[in-house]
C-alpha cells in the first residue's frame, strides 16, 4: 500500500513515527512536511503540494492538524480522490475549526480519547473512531546513562503554560526532589522546581533514565472527567523504561494497570502520597518499569494503531 502522510515534519514529531509504523508494516510511506514546505513556497504551497501527492497516487493519505494550513478546498479535492484519514491528538474543547474541517473531508477521523467521539459526531463529522497514541519502539528507548544533574526523585516533562497542573507538582515537590522540564515555564511560580526547557529525542530517555518516577500531570480540568484519556507523555515513559505515575481517569487502567505495569493517583494529596511510598521500595520500582516497557511494545505500538487505522477500525481493548 502506498501511504502519504501530511503534517508536521521532524525527527521528534508524531508524524515521524507513524511513517516509521507505515513501513514497518511492510508499506511504502512519504511524509510531507506542510510547516516547512509553506514557509519555503509561501503563496505556491497548495499548487505545488496538490500536484506532488497526486502523482504520489497514494492508496491512504493520512493527515495531522498541520494539513489544515492547505486549507479546505485544497482538502476536499484531495479527500474526494483518495482514502483520506485524519489523526487528532489532542483534546480541545469545543471542537477547533480546523479539526473540524479536516474531520468532515476525511472518511475517518480518529481520536485519542473516546469521549471526544460523540462531541464530534455531533459536530458533523460522519465517521469518528476512537485510537490513541502509542509506542515508537525505534525512538522511544532506554537511555544507556543520564547526566548527573537530571538525577532526582521524580521528573515531570511537559509544557508550563497550564496552571492546572501546579497543583499536583507542588505537592510532589514538597516530599521528593522533583525536576520540571519543559517550553513556557519562565513564568512559574518560585516554588516549582523548573530544572531546563524543551525536552526531545534523546534527552526525554536521560531525563527519565534519571529520575526514579516520571510523573504525569493533567493540563487542563476536563481532561479528568474523560474516559481512558492517555496522554502521549505515558507512551514515551513507558517505551523510555520509565517508572510511570500518572493521574487516574476511569477506563485507564486498560492501557496499564497499578502495581503492575505503572501507578496512578486521583488527586494531588495521592500523588505526593504515591511518590513516598515507591521511593521507599526501588526494588518494586524496577520490577514495574520493566513490566511496562514490555507491556506497551507488545500491545501498544504505533504499527498496531496504524493497522487499526488503515483499515478504519477503532481501538477496541489491550
Amino acid at each position: 500500500m502506498r501511504v502519504v502522510i501530511a503534517g508536521a515534519g521532524g525527527s521528534h514529531k508524531t508524524e515521524a513515527s507513524l511513517a516509521r509504523a507505515c513501513r514497518t508494516l511492510g508499506h511504502e510511506c512519504r511524509l510531507v512536511d506542510v510547516p516547512r514546505l509553506t514557509r519555503l513556497l509561501g503563496p505556491l504551497v497548495r499548487p505545488i503540494l496538490r500536484r506532488s501527492i497526486e502523482r504520489s497516487e497514494p492508496d491512504a493519505l493520512l493527515l495531522t492538524v498541520p494539513a489544515s494550513t492547505l486549507g479546505a478546498a485544497l482538502v476536499a479535492s484531495l479527500a474526494r480522490r483518495f482514502t483520506t484519514y485524519f489523526w487528532y491528538f489532542d483534546l480541545t474543547t469545543p471542537p477547533t475549526e480546523k479539526a473540524l474541517m479536516l474531520g468532515r473531508a476525511a472518511a475517518a477521523m480518529f481520536v485519542t480519547c473516546p469521549g471526544q467521539v460523540e462531541t464530534y459526531r455531533q459536530a458533523g463529522v460522519t465517521n469518528v473512531l476512537y485510537l490513541p497514541q502509542g509506542v515508537d519502539p525505534e525512538v522511544d528507548v532506554p537511555a544507556n546513562d543520564s547526566p548527573d544533574d537530571y538525577h532526582c526523585d521524580a521528573s515531570f516533562v511537559g509544557s508550563g503554560h497550564y496552571p492546572h497542573r501546579h497543583v499536583v507538582l507542588r505537592s510532589v515537590a514538597q516530599v521528593c526532589r522533583l525536576q520540571i522540564r519543559g517550553p513556557g515555564w519562565e513564568s512559574a511560580p518560585a516554588d516549582l522546581p523548573v530544572r531546563g526547557g524543551a525536552v526531545w529525542g534523546p534527552a526525554f530517555a536521560r531525563v527519565v533514565r534519571g529520575a526514579t518516577i516520571s510523573l504525569g500531570a493533567h493540563a487542563l480540568p476536563e481532561q479528568e472527567q474523560q474516559r481512558a484519556c492517555a496522554s502521549n507523555r505515558m507512551w514515551k515513559v513507558l517505551g523510555c523504561g520509565g517508572f510511570f505515575l500518572g493521574q487516574y481517569v476511569e477506563g485507564i487502567d486498560a492501557f496499564a494497570r497499578a502495581g503492575e505495569h505503572c501507578a496512578w493517583f486521583v488527586d494531588a494529596a495521592g500523588a505526593a502520597e504515591q511518590t513516598r511510598h515507591y521511593l521507599a521500595r526501588p526494588e518494586v520500582v524496577a520490577r514495574i518499569a520493566a513490566a511496562g516497557r514490555a507491556h506497551a511494545l507488545a500491545h501498544h505500538t504505533y504499527a498496531q494503531r496504524i493497522s487499526l487505522l488503515l483499515a478504519q477500525r477503532a481501538y477496541t481493548s489491550t
